[in-house]
């Protein structure tokens, strides 16, 4: 889905110090999307957040971005 993998590089390039690192990868299925977000390592704990918030936060603007397409939406970032 390329909206989806808009969506999340442009919420995680506006978070990072480095956003021309941001990558997204995905793979889809009928029913669902697989997205994973790679970043700069240094920019790594601003991505997920104290306590995860803001990956948590994120995974929730995919989810309700992701009703629209009838799909199930994973975001993971990869280490």
């Amino acid at each position: 889905m390329p909206q989806l993998e808009n969506l999340l590089l442009f919420l995680a390039r506006s978070l990072v110090d480095e956003p021309e690192k941001v990558e997204v990868e995905s793979r889809e299925t009928e029913s669902r999307v697989d997205l994973t977000l790679r970043v700069a390592q240094g920019d790594m704990g601003k991505v997920i957040g104290r306590g995860g918030r803001i990956v948590k936060a994120i995974r929730t603007v995919m989810k309700a971005a992701s009703v629209k397409e009838n799909k199930r939406v994973n975001v993971e970032i990869a280490d």
